[in-house]
């Protein structure tokens, strides 16, 4: 088994399609179609199912992908530390990213890490806090900004940034505007605005009304700030913010509920053995 026979397994198995795969990998198909009957044939196993129509992976093929990512990884970490050792940070950062990022400067942050290590590969993907969790634990990404709520899974460790409570975000002269601090059971009846799950945000409010003992209307499920801001600001329902989301939106009412969902934004990374010298440049930097 050889490493590049890994990476065509996972660049097709990302891609399921041999010719875009050949292609992310500027290799011929045919070469391609070898190294994974190679790699096949050294395992013992097909990876793949083939067909005229599609290409999907078996059960052998699912089960490789995280550890082949890892694999990789670590070979990429060794790389880097070794040219780390000589004074040059190198290789690739995959960066993961919220939505809500109020809660910290993203684009200075990649500046100055790009201003002190010009020869790292700087990748950003941006998407729910669970799926950036995921990405860390599979190997996908090598850290991320994330909302938290609850445990995270093996092999992911979290660096807390900031913690606070989130605000219910209501149109100007809303009747909990004036009663303040509004009790958890009385937000219960409004129709929700929320955002969709996976959203660090949207697990925080679950959890929050799940050990409350009650229930929600989420009349409107949203994955974009400026939508849920607009359909608060017409009335058409309520819902809990990040607090830097509060101070970014001076357009709706931010009331203060008892008890309020949690708010942590984290960076969640690998163990720290497991970190490429890229990775530990960056969360030297954060601090």
């Amino acid at each position: 088994m050889e490493l590049r026979q890994l990476e065509h397994f996972v660049v097709l198995a990302d891609e399921l399609h041999f010719t875009r795969a050949a292609g992310r990998l500027h290799i011929v198909q045919s070469a391609l179609s070898a190294s994974i009957r190679a790699l096949e044939s050294d395992l013992g196993a097909p990876l793949f199912h083939r067909s005229t129509k599609q290409v999907r992976l078996t059960e052998a093929g699912r089960a490789l992908v995280p550890e082949a990512r890892r694999t990789l990884r670590a070979a990429a970490v060794a790389r880097e530390t070794v040219a780390a050792v000589r004074g040059v940070v190198t290789g690739r950062l995959v960066v993961g990213f919220m939505q809500a990022s109020h809660s910290y400067d993203l684009p200075d942050l990649l500046r100055r890490f790009h201003t002190a290590h010009p020869r790292v590969q700087l990748r950003l993907r941006q998407a729910p806090s669970t799926e950036l969790v995921e990405g860390v634990r599979t190997a996908q990404l090598d850290l991320a900004f994330v909302g938290l709520s609850g445990r995270v899974p093996a092999g992911v460790s979290v660096r807390t940034l900031s913690v606070g409570t989130m605000p219910l975000a209501c149109p100007l002269g809303h009747r909990f505007a004036v009663a303040a601090p509004v009790p958890l059971a009385d937000v219960a009846g409004e129709p929700f605005v929320d955002f969709v799950p996976g959203w660090g945000a949207r697990t925080s409010t679950d959890e929050l009304f799940r050990a409350a003992g009650l229930q929600r209307l989420t009349a409107f499920e949203v994955n974009d700030i400026p939508l849920f801001t607009d359909l608060v600001e017409q009335g058409l329902g309520v819902g809990f913010v990040p607090p830097g989301m509060a101070a970014a939106a001076a357009r709706l009412e931010y009331v203060a509920v008892d008890p309020a969902p949690t708010w942590r934004v984290a960076v969640a990374h690998p163990p720290r053995e497991q970190l490429s010298a890229a990775a530990r440049a960056m969360l030297d930097l954060i601090g």
